[in-house]
């Protein structure tokens, strides 16, 4: 947990900091559990309020920002006081990246509009999604007690998602050389899953932020990957 400071303004700028972060956190997890929940229920007004809301983790990334540069400006922090500092904005940029992946999910909805739905495709995306939140409450929960154990554990899971999607990314293919038709679905599906991997990823990058907070040192072990799509000649890139 956070130390006491004789300046008790400094005290408020890292508590406030913390505040935002929690507040990202807390939409950022909503708004990714939505988002597969819009997939897979194919609500198009739910994915259409996602991708508005959006705009808010935005908003509280740039304050986060401002935030950051002001307190360093002012404070001169050291030490353990920069790196709360330095963290709080690693983490907000990740959390931003997280609320752009589900605000993606939500436009694979929209673009599903109309399209024939094969049975049971979407069961891989719900188990990923489930994983995904599961490690991104874990490792908010972890940075709000500043518990670098518990985020050390999280960031050695990640493999663990990336060999489902990597199981999933060669059953979505199987379907579309089976059958033409599930070509268009699965293709969505493929991009909503890349996303959920990618959220997963952010969610190792915001362990390992806690981790260098804690410890005051970089995590230099290898990240764990299972991911083996790479090799592949499918490109996914950001919408």
């Amino acid at each position: 947990m956070m130390t006491q400071h004789t300046s008790k303004e400094f005290d408020e700028d890292l508590k406030s900091l913390s505040e935002m972060i929690a507040e990202m956190g807390g939409l950022a997890e909503q708004l990714v559990g939505e988002s597969i929940s819009a997939l897979l229920s194919r609500d198009l007004a739910a994915a259409q309020r996602i991708i508005e809301r959006d705009r808010v983790i935005d908003s509280l990334q740039h304050a986060v920002e401002e935030k950051a540069v002001l307190t360093i400006a002012k404070r001169q922090p050291m030490a353990v006081d920069l790196r709360e500092v330095v963290a709080a904005l690693r983490v907000s940029n990740d959390l931003e990246r997280i609320g752009d992946l589900a605000k993606n999910i939500a436009k694979r909805v929209v673009a599903l509009e109309g399209q024939l739905q094969p049975p049971k495709l979407a069961g891989g995306v719900d188990h990923m999604g489930e994983l995904v939140l599961g490690q991104l409450k874990e490792v908010l929960d972890a940075y709000s007690r500043r518990d670098a154990t518990r985020a050390l554990q999280v960031w050695k899971r990640d493999g663990e998602i990336d060999a489902i999607y990597t199981s999933l990314f060669r059953e979505l293919l199987t379907y579309m050389m089976e059958d033409p038709r599930n070509i268009g679905f699965c293709t969505h599906l493929l991009f909503c899953a890349k996303n959920i991997e990618r959220i997963g990823d952010h969610a190792t990058n915001i362990a390992e932020t806690i981790h260098y907070l804690a410890v005051g040192e970089p995590l230099i072990d290898e990240r764990p990957k299972g991911d083996l799509t790479s090799t592949t000649t499918i490109s996914f890139g950001e919408d």
